[in-house]
């Protein structure tokens, strides 16, 4: 049964299942993964929010031109950048990361687990050394497949 999540300002359908928005203070803040049924934009910008996600499904070069929230720590911030940094259909490791940052390919894959706002901060870009890694926290099954899927949907 799909779940009801009153603090979404929107829910929005994807290739891969729902997405939801929330947004506070002028800023997105956080992207989920989710089951509730779809659901939506209460606001100006959860509606950009959702058009703009949409635009990204129908163009795999788009770039989000949207207000974020502040990543959690310093270090998830330089993470955050280094991930903005490498362009729709490239790819780069936790090792090449972490050796641009001066920082470890684990505490990458951390910042990159935490990431509160996947595809608009691309950590799906983001592969390990000896396979696709990762993603939003799983090792593997369903959001790893998205992974996957998102890579190839850019490098089409």
């Amino acid at each position: 049964m799909a779940e009801r999540s009153p603090d979404y300002n929107a829910v929005v359908k994807t290739p891969f299942g729902a997405l939801g928005i929330v947004v506070a203070n002028g800023l997105v803040q956080r992207i989920d993964f989710t089951q509730a049924l779809p659901r939506q934009p209460d606001c100006t910008l959860s509606k950009r929010t959702v058009f703009q996600i949409k635009t990204y499904f129908e163009d795999s070069q788009f770039r989000f031109d949207l207000p974020l929230a502040d990543a959690p720590t310093q270090f998830q911030g330089r993470v955050r950048q280094a991930m903005l940094a490498i362009a729709p259909g490239a790819v780069k490791t936790y090792g090449e990361l972490a050796a641009s940052l001066a920082s470890a390919p684990r505490a990458v894959g951390q910042a990159c687990r935490h990431n509160p706002l996947p595809i608009l901060i691309p950590c799906h870009r983001v592969v390990g050394s000896a396979g696709i890694g990762g993603f939003s926290g799983d090792a593997q099954g369903g959001k790893v497949s998205f992974k996957q899927w998102l890579l190839s949907h850019e490098a089409d």
